[in-house]
């Protein structure tokens, strides 16, 4: 869905899509691809994937991970993740951060809040 705001003269601006989808280098990403190769891992029990700034203001997939337990959350492992979806997608699509939180925020219906996770950024 695109999203539009009106400025001071009365004409709307295109402000761009206020859906998922992360552009990162000129290219769209999707957070459910990189989210689904994260899932793979034996060691993710759930993760969402958002978009977050760099120290240039631009912007990068950051991982939000839940471990399964039994896994240890260390800048080791979350470099290991990286690892593992760069071995799978194009390099653009990696997170450049993951975090790992012990759950995701979810509405009363189940879905993943991601608005929270990308404020917490």
């Amino acid at each position: 869905m695109d999203k539009y705001t009106r400025d001071d003269k009365g004409y709307f601006v295109h402000c761009g899509r206020s859906d998922d989808l992360l552009k990162v280098g000129g290219t769209y990403v999707s957070p459910i691809e990189v989210e689904n190769v994260l899932l793979g891992h034996e060691a993710v029990t759930e993760t969402a994937v958002v978009w977050a700034k760099d120290q240039d203001q631009l912007v990068k997939p950051k991982a939000f991970v839940v471990l399964t337990p039994g896994h240890q959350a260390s800048p080791e492992f979350a470099r290991e993740l990286i690892r593992h979806v760069r071995g799978k997608l194009a390099a653009y699509k990696r997170p450049r951060w993951v975090e790992f939180i012990p759950e995701l925020p979810r509405t009363a219906t189940g879905k993943i809040q991601r608005f929270k996770l990308r404020d917490s950024n």
